[in-house]
């Protein structure tokens, strides 16, 4: 299947870019790595097929990556998932963020696709969104009125939509340093690891002496946007860790999650599937703790 006709466009500078956003609206989609875009409209997926593709990719400022021991990390929306995965500070501050970016996809796809891209794209299914959104990271949005800043959770409105507006962009992610004895963790699961995930969950966990101070669960492919369970996460705060808890905990993320029958799993499989990866993802955060954490 052949792409559709289309312009394309190049701004050189923000400004044009912003510009240009205003000016065509709707008829115009921003391209950063490409994956998800050029996909959707070569299988007529968007509504309506962009008549302008604005290719950001020459815009200076969006593509770094940096780490500083007290402001945290910095991501520009064009840093790819290649590179958010390999970056040492990354894997030992953030490793929930490492795995969740080291599982999209094969790794050609991961040198060419961006942490702007996969949140923007607003998928249920997006890799990076429920570790972001557990290690409470922001979104900053730029646009000519000036910039604003979003918490990742609250980003999402719908399947494919989002709080950023016509002629505004994704400029960075802000990912605030954890506490000490806090770690992450992301698992999905699919027919292959490679696969979109049929579900997907991160945890983020603080402890002392056995009992966690704080718990963020988020899930992914679990409802119409990536999203957090409330209820499991109070019910382990402030607790002892049994293996007893850990179970009660993954019940009860089930409960919560709101999945649907598609093409890939039945809503009631998805269910089960959060019982078995948040049971794991506690386990494994609770392991990384005693060998380090963060």
């Amino acid at each position: 299947m052949r792409l559709p006709k289309f312009e394309y466009l190049s701004p050189a500078t923000i400004e044009e870019a912003f510009s240009i956003l205003l000016e065509y609206g709707e008829n115009a989609r921003v391209l950063a790595g490409g994956t998800d875009l050029l996909v959707k409209m070569k299988h007529r997926a968007l509504i309506p097929l962009p008549e302008y593709v604005v290719n950001i990719k020459k815009i200076p400022g969006l593509n770094f990556i940096s780490y500083d021991e007290e402001e945290g990390l910095r991501i520009g929306a064009l840093a790819t998932m290649q590179e958010i995965k390999s970056l040492l500070p990354i894997r030992q501050n953030f490793p929930g963020l490492a795995q969740a970016a080291g599982l999209l996809s094969t790794p050609q796809i991961r040198n060419m696709a961006t942490i702007g891209g996969n949140l923007c794209n607003a998928s249920p299914a997006a890799e990076t969104a429920p570790a972001l959104i557990t290690s409470a990271a922001t979104a900053k949005i730029v646009g000519q009125s000036g910039e604003r800043t979003v918490a990742v959770e609250d980003l999402f409105t719908g399947p494919g939509e989002t709080v950023i507006q016509q002629g505004e962009l994704l400029a960075e992610i802000q990912v605030p340093n954890p506490p000490p004895n806090s770690t992450g963790v992301y698992l999905k699961h699919g027919k292959r690891l490679s696969d979109i995930a049929i579900v997907g969950v991160a945890v983020s966990m603080t402890m002392d002496d056995g009992v966690c101070t704080d718990a963020k669960i988020a899930l992914a492919s679990a409802g119409p946007t990536p999203m957090r369970v409330r209820r499991a996460e109070e019910l382990i705060k402030g607790q002892k860790v049994s293996q007893e808890l850990i179970e009660e905990v993954a019940k009860i993320a089930s409960e919560e999650s709101k999945p649907i029958d598609d093409l890939r799993a039945y809503a009631d499989y998805r269910k089960e599937k959060v019982v078995v990866l948040v049971r794991e993802a506690i386990k494994q955060g609770l392991q990384q703790i005693r060998l380090g954490g963060s």
